[in-house]
């Protein structure tokens, strides 16, 4: 297994990120660093990656370290360290099965496996904020579910009924497992956001890329009257906003935390 890792000064990481995301679409490992450094890495097969000697080059206008490593067969084992309990408004704990309950009122648990995360990366934790902040209000659709944590947690709080949706058969599986473990129901399908119609539901969430974002809002028959947007660099929520103001969902809130960025939008 190879490691392709990307060092950056913080105040470049946003550019930085979007030209990775671009190359790596399924996502990247984002890591603080000493003196306000972030380090953003890629794992892959060899051959999958290019084999780099360590080297310093440009990106847009940032300078970026760039070295490639090859690290051990158990490197998703080794995660396990870096995914933390999530616990948000004192309500809601979102941890990893090797970690103890959490004291709130609803705790979820959540298997990173070797691709997904378990609720703590910076658009999911805006998604599930803003989920806690609008409460269940009937159906609920989960659109790029990931290993499933909202649409687990929309279960939770009590939407009725989750569909949950992706792309990759192993998120299909790992979301059909965590939804298991936490003991709710979630019709969990795999589905093509490129070609297919999001079935109605009274609330969505996506936690996708903004390319497929304002994809969507042009090919879209009908949109779901209250959606929930993340997986935005904070560059791009004017754009995504955009796209989906002139069919008609207009932007009630907006939040953010370092370069991402979500908006809730309602029908007009």
């Amino acid at each position: 297994m190879l490691k392709l890792a990307v060092r950056v000064r913080r105040a470049e990481a946003e550019l930085v990120l979007a030209e990775l995301l671009e190359l790596a679409p399924s996502g990247v490992q984002e890591t603080e660093l000493p003196d306000d450094v972030v380090e953003f890495a890629v794992y892959g097969a060899p051959g999958e990656l290019p084999a780099l000697p360590d080297l310093t080059a440009a990106a847009g206008d940032a300078l970026v370290q760039i070295s490639t490593e090859e690290i051990a067969d158990d490197w998703d084992r080794r995660w396990q360290s870096f995914h933390r309990p999530l616990v948000l408004e004192g309500q809601l704990t979102v941890r990893p099965p090797w970690e103890p309950p959490g004291s709130t009122p609803i705790d979820v648990v959540i298997d990173p496996g070797q691709a997904f995360g378990t609720g703590a990366h910076a658009t999911t934790r805006l998604c599930l904020e803003l989920m806690l902040e609008s409460g269940p209000s009937g159906s609920f659709v989960d659109l790029g579910c990931g290993s499933g944590v909202l649409a687990i947690v929309a279960a939770k709080l009590g939407w009725r009924p989750v569909i949950a949706l992706d792309y990759d058969p192993a998120a299909v599986t790992a979301t059909h497992h965590n939804a298991k473990v936490n003991q709710v129901t979630v019709d969990v399908r795999r589905f093509d956001l490129r070609t297919e119609q999001v079935p109605e539901a009274d609330f969505g969430a996506a936690n996708v890329l903004a390319g497929p974002l304002r994809a969507w809002a042009a090919s879209q028959r009908q949109l779901l009257p209250v959606l929930i947007l993340s997986g935005l660099l904070v560059a791009e929520a004017d754009g995504v906003a955009e796209a989906f103001a002139v069919r008609g969902l207009a932007e009630r809130v907006r939040r953010t935390r370092g370069e991402w960025a979500a908006l809730r939008l309602h029908a007009a």
